[in-house]
């Protein structure tokens, strides 16, 4: 929907699709949508007048353990409610729940400033920057996953292993395994199209029960809604199956990993500023390049955001483990892609299906823009990033959460484009999910040492 959404619009949408109740949700740093069921009366008062929402979304992990080292709250502050507006522009129908609209929040300072560790905040800070440049940027999201005919319940009951998954076997493209299980995977399909998270492409990928998924393309922060929602969706809709979806970036070591690649490119109305006659890549795309080439190893704790996310990139596997470029090349971080005047574009390979869209999605943006501001000239491509050639000629990126996040701390791009006290809460998380896994005891270790050591 457009921006400029009224009340009385959205009692029209009511009326049409005849909605009694009423979604609200946001995304936490981890990319959880957290919400609730509101009426419809309560619903048009926070409209109105805006409402509060605990802000101990901002205060705990993804397992809601408190962080016990973040200052925006906590024990010191209460754990008051924050204050969130209503984006009325977010306004879609929930298929699989009739009468069910939902709405995504945004949150806000006292004094009615985006807050700045809000991830929907932080993108549409990165946009204005853009847009203060005289730039649209568009992307689209693809994302990997595997599905496995468990419940949260199984899972728990057998410890996450020995999983059935939706399929057997190495079967990449596969239309058979597609056609066997149409049920889910064609309403899967016409389902998120009907959530307005239209696909361009959804296809089984090489692996048992792993399929991937292209969303269609849109400008910015209507594309991280999107990819977003797409596995809240996903989660839900395979739960109506007796399905269990993972978007982790590497669930099994001996099986490939699960790839959240971002296309990304720059508008200026309805021109391409990426395209250019002659090579199909414009001297404005090549400066994005260089920003991104630069600038990946020092964002890479947000475009892999997980402990897990390192367990991904490791050579030979379709994942990137170096700060490189190409024309149409699958084994570097940043692939340029040449086309027509709306397909030319940049696709980041670095970031896994474990993102937070709206984090990746600012992070690359930054690092493009700033390219761009600095006219930053990428280096010479890479033929084989996997190479030992190639790992003496480019910046490797971190092998570690831990290792990632030193770099994001502090790294003055990092800082000029997404703000201080962003970088401080999210380098704080991460710090904090680097100390629950340090502490925790693994299959691996019990395995290793328990009887041998």
């Amino acid at each position: 929907m457009g921006s400029a959404v009224t009340i009385e619009d959205i009692r029209g949408l009511f009326e049409r699709h005849a909605v009694t109740r009423v979604k609200l949700g946001a995304f936490d740093v981890d990319c959880t949508l957290r919400g609730k069921y509101v009426s419809v009366e309560k619903f048009y008062s926070s409209a109105a007048g805006g409402m509060g929402f605990c802000d101990v979304i901002f205060g705990w992990d993804i397992a809601d353990a408190l962080y016990d080292n973040v200052k925006f709250t906590g024990w010191h502050t209460g754990y008051p409610d924050a204050s969130v507006k209503v984006d009325l522009s977010t306004f879609r129908t929930i298929p699989w729940e009739p009468g069910t609209a939902f709405f995504l929040l945004d949150f806000v300072t006292k004094d009615g400033r985006p807050l700045p560790i809000a991830p929907r905040q932080v993108l549409q800070a990165v946009l204005a920057k853009a847009a203060a440049l005289g730039y649209r940027a568009h992307f689209a999201a693809e994302y990997e996953f595997w599905m496995f005919r468990e419940t949260a319940e199984s899972l728990r009951a057998k410890s996450f292993r020995n999983l059935t998954p939706l399929s057997p076997g190495m079967f990449g493209y596969s239309v058979l395994r597609a056609s066997e299980n149409r049920e889910f995977v064609l309403g899967l399909f016409d389902q998120l199209a009907a959530f307005s998270i239209p696909l361009e492409g959804l296809h089984a990928e090489t692996g048992p029960g792993v399929y991937e998924a292209a969303i269609a393309v849109e400008e910015g922060l209507q594309a991280a809604d999107r990819a977003a929602l797409f596995k809240t969706a996903v989660k839900e809709l395979s739960a109506r199956h007796g399905l269990i979806p993972t978007f982790m970036a590497k669930w099994n070591a001996d099986l490939p990993g699960s790839s959240g690649h971002l296309h990304q490119s720059l508008w200026n109305g309805e021109t391409n500023l990426f395209h250019a006659d002659g090579d199909g890549i414009s001297g404005l795309m090549k400066n994005y390049i260089g920003g991104l080439v630069e600038s990946v190893p020092a964002f890479a704790a947000l475009l892999c955001p997980t402990i897990n996310s390192y367990k991904r990139t490791v050579p030979g596997t379709w994942a990137p483990v170096n700060a490189t470029w190409a024309v149409d090349n699958r084994t570097t971080a940043i692939r340029a892609i040449p086309g027509g005047r709306k397909s030319t574009r940049v696709e980041l390979r670095l970031t896994g299906a474990d993102i937070n869209p709206y984090l990746a999605m600012a992070a690359s943006l930054a690092a493009g823009l700033d390219g761009i501001v600095r006219q930053l000239e990428p280096p010479a491509q890479t033929v084989n990033a996997y190479s030992e050639g190639a790992a003496e000629e480019v910046a490797a990126l971190p092998r570690s959460l831990a290792e990632a996040t030193k770099l994001f701390r502090t790294s003055q791009v990092a800082r000029n484009w997404l703000g201080d006290d962003f970088v401080d809460h999210y380098a704080a998380t991460r710090d904090w999910e680097v100390r629950q896994f340090e502490k925790a005891v693994t299959d691996w270790e019990l395995a290793r040492y328990l009887e041998s050591i």
